[in-house]
């Protein structure tokens, strides 16, 4: 039996008792380490798990995964994800490989940002589809995430922004010359999220458009959501770009239209309550 099983998004507790059940009776347990992380380290979980856990990374699941999969022919076998186990796309291909040899599965949920995301105050049927905002490089600098986060706004509704995480990945000059070298660790944070979508709505406006997002629309910053040192703020996409929300895992979020309900809830979390441009921002959102 392979079994997805999703962690939660705080630390070692956060996983469920049906988890730990799981965790606990498996032969092999790999834990998957590139599309999040915890606020705890690997030998973290194994302490609390009781268990030793194989780390896998993204090269490891996507070109290993049939080992994996022959090895949950012949003995339990738990795959660990930060979060819900099916919050990233390559966990759905998992399945569908066990699926095709003929290898049972069973999947033990968890929160996830998804959801979890709702701390914040904004009502979770108010968002539109979700985007992830990318590293720019110097030759590559994408902006479709703005053209989603437009139509979301623009039909009234939320976009919860997933920000970039570069986990063992290769510089362009070893990737091309084979060398298993690999870049420090990388996790993007609200302020350079919030510092892209500003420079597009300027490059927008220079090519004669005036965007429905502007320095003025109201966002929401979160950093270790889940954390017993979460946090939260919110105010004008310009107060993002400067806003310390500390370590990562960061996720902004551009708002749509909201219920008073929101917005009071939202001011809990105002960069700064006592300034009137703020206030009147708040205002106009309505």
């Amino acid at each position: 039996m392979l079994y997805l099983v999703g962690l939660g998004l705080g630390d070692a507790k956060d996983i469920t008792v049906k988890g730990l059940e799981v965790v606990r009776q498996c032969r092999r347990v790999y834990l998957e380490a590139y599309t999040s992380i915890l606020t705890v380290g690997k030998e973290a979980l194994e302490e609390f798990y009781g268990k030793e856990l194989i780390l896998a990374d993204r090269e490891t699941v996507e070109q290993e995964a049939d080992s994996i999969l022959k090895e949950a022919d012949v003995c339990d076998v738990a795959f660990l994800v930060v979060g819900d186990p099916f919050g990233a796309t390559t966990h759905s291909d998992l399945v569908l490989r066990a699926v095709k040899l003929g290898i049972p599965y069973r999947v033990i949920h968890n929160a996830s940002i998804m959801n979890a995301v709702g701390c914040c105050g904004l009502q979770l049927y108010n968002f539109g589809e979700t985007v992830s905002i990318v590293f720019w490089t110097d030759a590559w600098k994408p902006e479709s995430f703005f053209d989603k986060i437009t139509k979301n706004r623009q039909n009234g509704m939320h976009t919860l922004c997933l920000l970039d995480i570069k986990v063992k990945e290769q510089s362009l000059e070893n990737l091309m010359k084979g060398r298993k070298v690999y870049e420090p660790p990388r996790y993007m944070s609200v302020n350079q999220a919030a510092e892209q979508l500003l420079t597009i709505i300027k490059n927008r406006r220079l090519q004669g458009e005036e965007p429905e997002i502007t320095e003025n629309t109201i966002c929401v910053g979160l950093a270790r959501v889940g954390a017993p040192d979460q946090k939260i703020a919110s105010g004008t996409l310009h107060q993002m770009s400067t806003v310390e929300l500390g370590g990562p895992l960061h996720s902004m979020i551009v708002t749509g239209s909201m219920h008073p309900l929101e917005l009071e809830m939202l001011k809990l979390f105002s960069v700064d309550s006592c300034s009137n441009s703020e206030n009147n921002a708040f205002k106009r959102t309505i």
